[in-house]
């Protein structure tokens, strides 16, 4: 009888260690529970943040949230200014001494062989010609009244040892600091000449104006003369 007592002890003890052990309570395996964020944020491991709406753009490896490098503004480009219009000015030098026509003799005959390779035809010769005794850099001026409608040029020759002569035309009221050259010859050597044909110098103007010629001789010393001519 104690057998069976026994026994049936031993299988209660095993049925309750059974249905004692379906009570065991899930293993921890120590991964932390997931964190549910609002739409439109993101759980960083610690809070849940705003999502950049840039977030990940342009770069795959980008962490959701971070925002982009600032892209620096290109430099603005300064508007080209255009380089100011070159304007040449009269360069006249020291006074020659002025000569009578029997003084210039021996530069007035060559005046004449400029003219009739230069001047229009049906050009007059305004006045007399002007002449001077210069030194190497000196000038001599001489006043033109200008008309309407026509048209001039200008011959200059120096004896020798004359090497180079320069002749000017500029306003005899020049703008304040400045005297523009309105024609200039573009000869070398000891003969000069402003308007040559077919090309005269035209005073387009409506109304007359005083003009200045400056004779100089750059190289070189002796008589220089010049003539003007009118059409």
């Amino acid at each position: 009888m104690y057998r069976r007592i026994d026994l049936f002890v031993a299988a209660c003890a095993a049925a309750a260690a059974v249905a004692c052990g379906g009570d065991d309570k899930e293993a921890n395996t120590g991964a932390a529970p997931a964190v549910q964020c609002p739409p439109g944020q993101f759980f960083d491991g610690q809070y849940c943040r705003m999502a950049s709406p840039t977030a990940g753009a342009g770069d795959p490896n980008a962490a959701p949230g971070a925002y982009p490098p600032a892209q620096q503004a290109p430099a603005p480009t300064p508007s080209a200014v255009p380089p100011p219009v070159p304007v040449a000015t009269a360069t006249a030098g020291p006074v020659a001494t002025p000569v009578d026509a029997a003084m210039a003799a021996a530069a007035t005959p060559l005046l004449q062989p400029l003219a009739n390779e230069h001047i229009v035809s049906g050009a007059q010769p305004v006045g007399s010609a002007i002449a001077g005794q210069f030194q190497q850099g000196q000038s001599l001026e001489h006043q033109i009244q200008m008309q309407p409608g026509k048209c001039y040029t200008i011959v200059a020759a120096g004896a020798p040892p004359v090497a180079d002569i320069t002749l000017q035309l500029v306003p005899v009221t020049p703008i304040p600091g400045m005297q523009p050259v309105l024609a200039q010859d573009q000869d070398q050597g000891p003969t000069a000449v402003i308007g040559k044909k077919p090309n005269c110098f035209k005073w387009a103007f409506p109304a007359p104006a005083a003009m200045k010629l400056i004779m100089t001789v750059s190289s070189g010393q002796g008589v220089a003369a010049a003539q003007v001519y009118e059409k």
